[in-house]
């Protein structure tokens, strides 16, 4: 009766003012009479009005702006993708992006599409978008800087910074001294071509060189240590000198440009010793991520926006005003880690891929026509790499390195990526640099960046001396090693019980290593040690309860799944075990069909994706990178689907083949030391047929009795499935009861699949 009144009552309104609209708009066609109307109709029916229409809206300033967008971040991140998959930072592809897209290729062979696309009037709505994601990502930069590091390490790292920064900014004014009358535009200054030459030269990528030190592994050491804090030295610095060569050049001469630095001086005075107190006090009582609400977070974005209106009216730059909001941020690593998540994806993703194909739109590598120009060109990366590299290397030699950790920081203090390209840029909107010349530095800037990877391999090689993974003890091949790698501290501790259920009798004879690997992309430099300890406490608690020793080994990564494998294989392990996780296999196959070890909520839906009709090994987008782990892997790997394993006193262990006989040293090991029940399923009658499979029944009858018991059932009971805590199969024999659709398949306990 509800639903008859809700109907009419709906039927009513509907129809009675849509009829009152229809009979408002009659009336309204006679006000019409005597008015001068033109008709919108251009074409010679609805059809050519609908496309003149369409045409229209494509030349609309918005269209244009988002149809930019979105070209941008999809090439940004396939080129993106192409360099981490060759070992390169992604900033690198991202640069290149911008350069395909610009004049240099697109604009060259596909003029027309190029003009469609990026036609001149749209360019200044396309900057200031930039400009602003260049705010926000140099406001991160700013978050990401450690100052009790430069407090504690000041020392060395300023004799090394300075000197890294001194003499590239010397050989760099000297060049613009050699080639001032050629490339420098008409009417500028040489101070002020000099010094913008000098600045870009000295540069430093702080973000990209703490992501290659993470990614390497050498954040922990003394080298990774030192040189995250060179860098972090480089960047005040270069950013101070870089705001006074922005007010030398703005004002015109170096008289007037000192009240433009005194200026900077007393808002720096400000930001310290006002602006940050108050931030500490609004961050201390606001550390959580429910009391980071949106008027505390209009507090922090407002003190951003206005330190870059402070720094663009004095004449420094906004990006300083950015950068120095982030760096007075308060230094409690909860707050920074909430706040950075709430700007770096917007800035990262979005915005930031347009400021590089902005400036590959201003680079144009078509002008570079000439030997002589590309003679240049190789001039200035020689310049850049002499003074850098040299001249950190020479440092760092000085202050008391060794020669292997001195050519290893000038390697890495040489990266300049990103900072580069902003000051390029600050360069060019001041017409201080021309086309040309900015093309040349663009360029230099991918030679530097491009080389910090091969270089560090090459002194790696040239020294012997490659830092290894694997910890020492390890190299004893007598003992059983057993490797798990986990994406989550609770995944962790459920690995860690089936390894200790594995080897728990065997005390000394056994080493069990837990591995832990983050995407570079989801660390920030500031933030490893304590990321590493938060995510091993809950594992080593675990394995203190459980008597286990263990050994934690931990990565910062931008291709985990390979990672673990080169670390399984170089370390020589006799089981590696993994659990389904975001941090292993996200966006592989195995990760879709399996699930997340924490998250096999419904197995129903486990069985329907993975019954051929997503096709778990075969026909599959994913499926290079599912075997990448099981392939590469030379030792037996253990898949762990986790149904809240608890404990390993029952086991059902199902037989399809003579080649499942390797199942039985799994059941060996967890009767001797975990004194497990083991229920052994013969599916198909091969038992029989296998010698070696009898005799290890007998084996283990003779020593453990009534701890093995045979079955061959052809139906499997949902009662005793659920009174199982784990099911030990191989990967063939799994694949084969998908294929089967076995209906028990939706009873079955948590489930480790090994593939010998």
């Amino acid at each position: 009766m509800k639903n008859i009144k809700n109907s009419f009552f709906y039927l009513t309104i509907i129809g009675g003012f849509s009829a009152l609209i229809y009979w408002i708009i009659l009336k309204g066609k006679m006000l019409e009479a005597g008015q001068n109307i033109i008709p919108r109709q251009t074409g010679n029916g609805h059809w050519e009005d609908f496309i003149t229409s369409m045409g229209h809206n494509l030349q609309n300033p918005l269209a244009i702006l988002l149809v930019q967008i979105i070209t941008i971040i999809l090439v940004a991140r396939f080129f993106g993708w192409i360099c981490r998959k060759i070992g390169q930072p992604s900033v690198i592809g991202e640069i290149i992006a911008g350069i395909v897209l610009g004049p240099s290729l697109i604009g060259m062979y596909f003029p027309e599409y190029s003009a469609l696309l990026f036609p001149k009037d749209s360019l200044g709505n396309l900057q200031f978008l930039s400009q602003i994601g260049l705010i926000f990502f140099m406001f991160v930069i700013g978050m990401e800087l450690d100052l009790k590091a430069l407090k504690n390490k000041a020392h060395d790292a300023v004799v090394i910074s300075h000197a890294s920064i001194i003499i590239p900014f010397a050989l760099g004014i000297g060049l613009a001294y050699f080639i001032y009358h050629s490339f420098a535009p008409s009417g500028v200054e040489f101070v002020s071509f000099g010094l913008f030459l000098g600045i870009a030269m000295s540069i430093t990528a702080f973000p990209v060189l703490a992501r290659i030190v993470q990614e390497r592994g050498i954040h922990k050491t003394k080298l990774g240590s030192i040189v995250i804090t060179c860098a972090a030295a480089d960047d005040v610095t270069a950013w101070c000198i870089l705001a006074a060569v922005i007010a030398i050049v703005k004002a015109g001469s170096f008289t007037s440009s000192l009240y433009v630095m005194a200026m900077a001086v007393f808002y720096v005075l400000i930001m310290l010793k006002v602006v940050r107190p108050f931030l500490k006090k609004v961050g201390d009582l606001n550390s959580t991520r429910e009391s980071l609400n949106k008027p505390v977070v209009a507090i922090f974005f407002l003190t951003l926006l206005l330190s870059s209106y402070v720094t663009e009216l004095i004449g420094i730059h906004a990006l300083f005003g950015a950068f120095m909001a982030g760096a007075i941020m308060p230094e409690n690593n909860k707050f920074r880690n909430i706040f950075i998540e709430k700007v770096e994806d917007v800035s990262v993703i979005v915005l930031l891929p347009l400021f590089f194909v902005f400036t590959g739109l201003r680079t144009q590598i078509g002008l570079i026509d000439d030997p002589h120009l590309w003679k240049i060109t190789g001039l200035i990366i020689l310049v850049a790499v002499a003074g850098k590299f040299f001249g950190s290397a020479l440092a760092a030699k000085v202050v008391g390195h060794n020669w292997k950790d001195s050519l290893s920081i000038g390697a890495l203090m040489n990266t300049r990526g990103l900072m580069e390209l902003v000051v390029l840029n600050i360069g060019y909107d001041l017409g201080v640099l021309s086309t040309q010349i900015f093309t040349m530095m663009v360029i230099m800037a991918l030679v530097t960046t491009f080389m910090t990877g091969p270089a560090l391999d090459l002194i790696n090689y040239i020294f012997r001396d490659k830092p290894t993974l694997i910890p020492e003890e390890i190299s004893n091949r007598s003992k059983y090693k057993i490797l798990i790698s986990f994406a989550t501290a609770d995944k962790g501790k459920t690995l860690l019980k089936v390894a200790n259920s594995l080897v728990k009798k065997q005390g000394g004879n056994t080493i069990v290593t837990a591995m832990h690997l983050s995407l570079s992309s989801e660390i920030h430099s500031f933030d490893v040690k304590d990321y590493e300890k938060e995510t091993f406490l809950p594992v080593l608690s675990e394995s203190e309860n459980l008597n286990q020793k263990i050994v934690t080994l931990f990565k910062v990564s931008n291709d985990i799944d390979s990672e673990i494998t080169d670390t399984a294989n170089h370390g020589e392990y006799d089981l590696l075990l993994v659990g389904l996780g975001q941090s292993i296999f996200e966006g592989t196959l195995l990760g879709k069909v399996l699930g997340f070890t924490t998250r096999i909520i419904n197995p129903d839906r486990l069985i329907d994706k993975i019954t051929g009709k997503e096709g778990l090994f075969e026909n599959s987008p994913f499926d290079e990178r599912t075997r990448q782990i099981i392939s590469n892997s030379k030792m037996p790997v253990g898949i762990l689907v986790d149904k809240d394993l608890q404990e390993i006193n029952r086991v059902f262990m199902p037989i399809f083949s003579k080649e499942d006989d390797f199942l039985m040293e799994f059941a060996q090991k967890l009767i001797h030391n975990n004194g497990s029940q083991i229920t052994v399923l013969d599916a198909v009658g091969e038992i029989k047929n296998s010698r070696g499979i009898q005799e290890v029944v007998r084996s283990i009858e003779q020593i453990a009795p009534n701890h093995i018991m045979m079955m061959q059932e052809r139906i499997i009971k949902k009662e005793f499935l659920e009174q199982q805590d784990l099911m030990i199969i191989s990967l063939e024999s799994w694949k084969k009861l998908i294929d089967s659709h076995s209906i028990w398949l939706n009873n079955t306990p948590s489930v480790l699949i090994i593939k010998p």
